[in-house]
């Protein structure tokens, strides 16, 4: 992992990138098991954030796939030179999604952003959004959140971290679902011998009720 804070009045006041490598195991959909390599990007910017990622998965038997988003969201506060600020809310956005993997699978989405000021998170993000997906007949809604709380225990450094989608239904063959990957990390440095570091490992829970909108796949 990297992280770096630029000078105050600069473009970008902070980005950070991390590289996760993931071994999962009884996926409903496709090879129960499978390795993944993920790239992830955010930054905060002049008049807004934007979050990257990128999958790219190998299943046992050697297929390969990739997917990936683009989330930018524009702050109206900052925009608009106003405090938008009222109680547990610290900004509103226009939040925007690209989600594209491969084949045909792609989808557009467009909402509204609050951040939110919780004690002790370094962040928790609520986004409601319009999703347009080619492959099915109707726009339906779609809440994400997305959060991060650290915290120490045992004078060690932990940080549990995630986000969570759920997704209204499309006519009779598109049932709404709901995606939660709630993920556990310790500081092998604060472990090992006191000092922080960016070398993190822990584990990962994916649960996905009506996966890709199919009843019944969990």
């Amino acid at each position: 992992m990297f992280s770096s804070r630029a000078n105050a009045g600069d473009f970008i006041e902070w980005q950070s990138a991390n590289i996760q490598l993931l071994r999962g195991w009884d996926y409903e959909v496709g090879k129960t098991q499978r390795t993944l390599v993920t790239l992830e990007y955010a930054n905060k910017w002049r008049y807004g954030d934007l979050f990257i990622f990128v999958d790219g998965t190998r299943f046992d038997g050697g297929e390969k796939t990739a997917f990936g988003e683009i989330s930018p969201r524009f702050s109206f506060g900052k925009i608009l030179g106003q405090d938008l600020s009222y109680g547990i809310v610290k900004d509103v956005l226009l939040a925007t999604t690209f989600e594209k993997g491969e084949s045909k699978t792609e989808a557009f989405l467009i909402g509204l952003g609050l951040d939110l000021d919780l004690p002790g998170f370094t962040f928790f993000n609520a986004n409601i959004y319009r999703r347009h997906d080619p492959q099915i007949n109707d726009d339906i809604w779609q809440l994400t959140l997305a959060w991060k709380y650290p915290f120490r225990l045992f004078n060690t450094s932990f940080v549990t971290e995630g986000f969570s989608d759920i997704a209204g239904n499309a006519g009779p063959t598109y049932h709404s679902n709901q995606f939660i990957v709630p993920r556990l990390l310790v500081n092998t440095g604060s472990l090992l011998h006191g000092e922080d570091n960016q070398l993190w490992v822990g584990v990962e829970y994916s649960y996905w009720r009506n996966k890709f909108g199919f009843e019944g796949v969990d």
